[in-house]
């Protein structure tokens, strides 16, 4: 990556094929099998005017090579906002080159811009390159997660 420019930028409709294969890389790291309709649907809600939820993606060279999907939504305990940082990625072979703190970067911009209360994300307990990165740019809230099956 010696004198190339990684650039962040909100994905365009006809990044879904060079999107898709990260998000299939993402999934594989999570250890899930999102459906065909999920993704569909996921890719559409990126573009829809209505929907508070967004794509952004690192290009190098012309590819993607990572992406962040982030969304805002109502809190109990603000008046704003929160930005929630969902899905983060970077391809393995330019990971450790600042990719990632560029995407979460852009996304607190987005969050500052759209007067978010705060900008959080949850990651696996052994995602620990994921996590040297965070403890770098944020902090540990604390919360621990539950979740339950609702069908």
């Amino acid at each position: 990556m010696n004198n190339t420019i990684v650039t962040i930028e909100a994905v365009r409709e006809g990044d879904y094929e060079s999107w898709l294969p990260l998000w299939g890389k993402y999934q594989e790291f999570y250890q899930v099998d999102l459906s065909g309709a999920v993704t569909q649907r996921t890719w559409q809600r990126f573009f829809s005017p209505v929907e508070p939820l967004f794509c952004v993606v690192a290009r190098l060279n012309g590819g993607i090579v990572g992406f962040a999907h982030y969304l805002f939504h109502r809190s109990t305990w603000a008046e704003s906002d929160y930005c929630y940082l969902e899905d983060l990625y970077v391809c393995d072979a330019v990971r450790g080159k600042h990719i990632g703190k560029q995407l979460i970067e852009y996304v607190q911009r987005e969050a500052r811009k759209h007067h978010a209360a705060h900008l959080y994300w949850h990651t696996h307990e052994a995602n620990y390159r994921g996590q040297r990165l965070y403890d770098w740019v944020a902090r540990k809230s604390g919360m621990i997660e539950y979740r339950m099956h609702v069908r």
